[in-house]
């Protein structure tokens, strides 16, 4: 097994098993969906998906020799050597899934890595397709975020194997068919720590970033809890004006360049409004992610706590 998944071929056989796993579960869950009357999908939406994963696939393999040869360089120059055992997959896969928590984090918090991002976000339904809905421009910068693995030691080909096996695992979690995984869900992203992250509710918005593993978003603050009292609204606000392929691909991007066009910004207004987080302004007028749920939370604890005085009152 370690042979037929560490290979330089590993990452095909990856792929090879996960075409046939993937067109099952989805036709299980378009079926589903079909006799329960769940309405999980829609054609056109369904349409958006399979362009977007075949335009990011086509990026991805024209960017494949330039990526792997620059993590390919790190790892010529790594400062550790490990030998091949069941550890250090274990270990390389752990730390990969890391990386890519990095990388989502990021992507979710400058903006001009949102404006790529925003594309895997911008449905309005959420089934297992909705995991093929990539961020196209991705593969532009992806590697840059698993080169320091490759300098710590980690054989690049181990690195994209991991990688491959988690965005597997990635897709599966992308259902309203699964409510909850029982025990697994303090350890793995599940599906319903997934729906939060696609939620454009302002409690649920930028958490929940991993791909396998949770614990990083409980390490690091950004995890949250599904709340059956807040049902989750998929997309993002304020959505976009239709699904035609150029403004699903540039929305963001059209309105980075709108905001850069403002007459007499300052140099560090321009590079704030493509770097920092969404919904910065220069003047103050706009809200980040932090600044509605600041809000958000102040007004669910004065809510909370008028409520505690009223039932003081009538106790």
């Amino acid at each position: 097994m370690m042979d037929f998944l560490m290979s330089e071929d590993g990452l095909e056989h990856v792929y090879a098993w996960a075409v046939p796993l993937h067109a099952t579960v989805i036709l299980a869950e378009m079926i589903y969906s079909h006799v329960s009357e769940a309405k999980l999908y829609s054609g056109k939406d369904l349409a958006t998906n399979v362009y977007l994963a075949l335009m990011n696939f086509g990026l991805d393999l024209i960017m494949k020799a330039f990526a792997m040869g620059v993590m390919f360089f790190f790892y010529n120059h790594r400062l550790f050597s490990w030998d091949l055992s069941i550890w250090y997959l274990i270990a390389c896969f752990i730390i990969t899934d890391f990386a890519y928590y990095v990388l989502h984090y990021v992507d979710h918090r400058s903006r001009a890595f949102w404006a790529v991002h925003i594309t895997h976000h911008s449905s309005e339904f959420f089934n297992l397709t909705t995991g093929f809905r990539s961020p196209v421009l991705q593969p532009l910068y992806r590697y840059l975020y698993f080169s320091p693995l490759a300098f710590l030691g980690f054989n690049p080909w181990h690195i994209m194997v991991a990688y491959a096996i988690g965005q597997v695992y990635g897709t599966w979690v992308h259902t309203q068919t699964v409510k909850s995984m029982g025990f697994l869900e303090h350890i793995l992203v599940t599906p319903s720590h997934h729906r939060v992250h696609h939620a454009c509710n302002i409690k649920y918005l930028d958490k929940n970033m991993g791909m396998c593993l949770i614990i990083w978003d409980k390490i690091f603050g950004t995890f949250q809890k599904e709340d059956p009292n807040i049902p989750v609204k998929y997309g993002i606000y304020p959505k976009m004006p239709d699904n035609r392929p150029d403004t699903v691909l540039f929305y963001e991007w059209r309105k980075i360049w709108k905001d850069l066009k403002q007459p007499g910004l300052k140099f560090t207004d321009r590079i704030n409004y493509i770097f920092n987080s969404p919904g910065w302004r220069h003047d103050g007028t706009g809200k980040t992610v932090r600044q509605y749920q600041k809000e958000y939370f102040a007004k669910q604890a004065e809510k909370e706590q008028a409520k505690n005085q009223k039932q003081q009152k009538t106790a």
